[in-house]
């Protein structure tokens, strides 16, 4: 086991190593800052960054949009799942709404959006935007492949809704919402702080970038971009940790 883990850190190590030491070469051929600035000098504003307590307060204001965003997606994808899997009417009435939704870009949203909704709430509802198709798909394309089989005989042994539920339901769609949670993380995160970039609101990594573009402080939007990365795997690492999770106890009851 310590070998395995002390093979992945060798691995990540030399990865991050191949493509710093690219930035670095490439920094320095293109010898402008204002254009591509040294990786040395990112890291260095980064190491800055995080001595600085507003750094903290702007990235758990970025994370709780998206993450209030994610979360509200998930909710009305599965409670949209469910009625259209159920209900033909209803299917009938969601999937155009669904269809527009994947279809129609996300600055359009964002522009349309900056309208109706305000600036600090725009990024939830964004990142709601961004995963709500891909939840209610998958779990869609769940719930059709549930084993009609295991349904029947539920049915003839009298089998509580609610046990039906947690013992059939349950376990042929998890894996579904899995693969949903693991495509649109990242996606979600990153429509986020594009419309943070747009609407500007207070105390957030958006705001950064905005105001560092327009004072041409090239070092500050690259460590600033660094640090979406970063936030990024760190949201899909922990969601994928909670759905190993909770598949694990579902396989054990």
């Amino acid at each position: 086991m310590l070998r395995k883990i002390l093979r992945s850190v060798l691995c990540a190590t030399a990865v991050f190593a191949f493509w710093f030491a690219i930035w670095f070469f490439w920094s320095k051929t293109v010898a402008k800052e204002l254009l591509l600035p040294n990786p040395v000098a990112v890291f260095k504003r980064l190491w800055e960054l995080l001595g600085e307590r507003e750094f903290y307060v702007i990235t758990s204001n970025s994370l709780l949009r998206v993450i209030k965003g994610i979360l509200f997606a998930s909710v009305l994808g599965i409670f949209l799942a469910v009625i259209t899997h159920f209900s033909r009417v209803f299917d009938a009435l969601i999937k155009p709404l669904i269809t527009v939704i994947k279809a129609t870009p996300v600055a359009s949203f964002i522009i349309l959006a900056l309208v109706w909704i305000k600036r600090g709430d725009l990024p939830i509802f964004i990142s709601l935007l961004i995963v709500l198709p891909v939840v209610w798909t998958n779990l869609r394309e769940g719930l059709s492949q549930v084993d009609v089989a295991w349904l029947e005989m539920a049915k003839v042994f009298k089998i509580k809704p609610l046990q039906v539920l947690r013992g059939i339901y349950i376990p042929s769609v998890l894996p579904y919402f899995s693969s949903a949670a693991k495509a649109s993380m990242g996606l979600a995160w990153k429509a986020g702080i594009a419309a943070e970039v747009l609407a500007v609101p207070a105390d957030s990594i958006g705001k950064k970038l905005f105001e560092s573009k327009n004072h041409l402080e090239t070092v500050d939007v690259f460590a600033w971009t660094v640090v979406v990365v970063i936030l990024s795997l760190i949201i899909e690492l922990c969601f994928e940790k909670i759905l190993h999770r909770l598949t694990n106890r579902q396989r054990r009851g």
